[in-house]
């Protein structure tokens, strides 16, 4: 399980502007390690973000996906709603965090 998320969420005008900071080193699987071998592919796979219960923001990421990806994005809601963010990544870790808008 990686470090936790960076949430933040604030309302404007019944619009809520999400961001996220994930902690991850999302390897590619083209790196070597010091001896010359590949180190292998490691990265989130699937990003979930719950507002009341309901999916408002769903992804797949690949591999080239940079390390402790960033996310920003908005959707209608309130001030009070309770963000629940989720990834999973391709060792199978998970990581879920919660926020409230502001």
């Amino acid at each position: 399980m990686g470090d936790p998320m960076r949430i933040r969420a604030a309302e404007s005008n019944g619009v809520v502007d999400v961001k996220i900071l994930m902690k991850h080193d999302m390897e590619s699987g083209q790196r070597k390690d010091s001896a010359g071998k590949l180190i292998p592919a490691w990265f989130i796979s699937t990003v979930t973000v719950k507002a009341q219960g309901k999916e408002v923001f769903a992804a797949e990421f690949g591999s080239a996906v940079s390390k402790d990806p960033f996310l920003s994005f908005k959707y209608k809601g309130s001030k009070g709603d309770k963000l629940t963010v989720s990834w999973i990544d391709t060792k199978g870790d998970k990581r879920t965090d919660e926020a409230t808008v502001s």
